[in-house]
């Protein structure tokens, strides 16, 4: 595996993730990164927590810093160069994270405009000159309806969790802000699963054949994962459930159901039983979401109940375990909520309470093998 310091990445990305002590690149990004810095097109499919963001934000700061450099700074306000497109205000945010991580030496700057926020704040985002826009499809197509912005001068489009953005709820709108970009215009689409359907679908967005990346563990359970499927008879699930949180209290766990009214009974069962948790859900908040995943995240708190919600792209350090206490139908699904634990390297648990009905899907996993 090479490492970071041999590609031909800007002197100022190379110390800054010198400084950061990422030395070698993971799969992922040691099979997109080069392509894109030679202007390809990707399509990267990689289990969660195999690195998929830093794969295109490297790219993208190396590519406009250069133009930068090269004596065609931006000049016009709202007008960016990078677009990150995001299927939720969380995901969003640690995108841009990750690129603030990166632009101290670089100088670039990252604006967002998220699902979520007050439509004031996003529009003091996105005030004057900047290089890199992350953004959920929703608040973008109303900012480009009421022409705040305009994406005729980006260079480069990405999708990430691109097999959520894909789905026919989000397509018309991120065909929308396609249709906005130069025809010229890079994509570099980033996801956990992406199944036949979804790149076809894709492939109809390319102007040019993109580069189909998929690393050996895209779409099978991290290795770093033990997994232990808990049998559950005759609607004991609680029964089942009690007994899991008894071995081990003090565990970093993440609960998962399949709706709303699920997700509450099950908060109402942990309050009786005395187990301090919080909640994350649609419908909720945003404010009271991002205060639960702040006190789950500090370590204040050792319990979320989440929904499908937090399956996709949320990056919390040291998730020790994921319990399924309701599974999915869908295996994608599965894939996604089993992959916010075992990050980076890490040992993860996953505890599947099992019902008659989930036998399927555990079939399906055990033929994935």
């Amino acid at each position: 595996m090479p490492s970071f310091s041999e590609y031909s990445l800007l002197q100022s990305l190379r110390d800054t993730l010198a400084e950061q002590g990422l030395k070698e690149p993971t799969e992922i990004q040691a099979a997109t990164i080069p392509p894109q810095l030679k202007g390809r097109s990707v399509i990267g499919v990689a289990e969660t927590g195999s690195g998929k963001t830093l794969a295109y934000v490297l790219p993208i700061l190396h590519e406009l810093k250069t133009l930068e450099t090269e004596g065609a700074p931006i000049s016009i306000p709202g007008r960016p160069r990078g677009v990150v497109i995001v299927p939720g205000r969380e995901l969003g945010q640690q995108v841009c994270k990750v690129f603030k991580s990166l632009t101290h030496g670089t100088r670039l700057r990252v604006r967002s405009v998220l699902g979520g926020t007050k439509k004031q704040i996003a529009r003091q985002n996105v005030r004057g000159e900047f290089e890199v826009l992350v953004a959920t499809p929703g608040r973008l197509g109303q900012f480009l309806e009421s022409r705040q912005l305009r994406l005729d001068d980006v260079r480069i489009l990405v999708l990430d969790e691109a097999d959520q953005l894909l789905d026919p709820g989000f397509l018309p709108v991120v065909g929308r802000i396609l249709g906005e970009c130069p025809p010229e215009v890079r994509m570099a689409m980033f996801g956990a699963t992406f199944s036949p359907a979804l790149e076809h679908a894709a492939s109809e967005l390319f102007s040019t054949e993109p580069l189909r990346v998929r690393t050996a563990g895209s779409g099978k359970g991290l290795e770093t994962l033990e997994t232990d499927n808990r049998k559950v008879s005759h609607g004991l699930r609680y029964e089942a459930l009690k007994k899991v949180l008894a071995q081990d209290s003090k565990t970093s766990t993440l609960l998962f159901a399949n709706t709303r009214g699920q997700c509450e009974k099950l908060a109402a069962w942990l309050e009786a039983e005395g187990h301090p948790h919080v909640t994350y859900m649609g419908q909720m908040e945003s404010l009271e979401r991002r205060k639960n995943l702040e006190a789950f995240r500090s370590g204040e708190i050792k319990l979320l109940v989440a929904t499908d919600l937090a399956g996709r792209g949320l990056d919390i350090d040291r998730i020790e375990r994921v319990i399924n206490v309701h599974l999915p139908e869908d295996l994608d699904n599965y894939s996604h909520r089993v992959g916010r634990t075992g990050r980076a390297g890490r040992t993860g648990k996953v505890v599947n309470l099992v019902t008659e009905r989930d036998q399927p899907l555990i079939q399906k996993l055990q033929d994935r093998g």
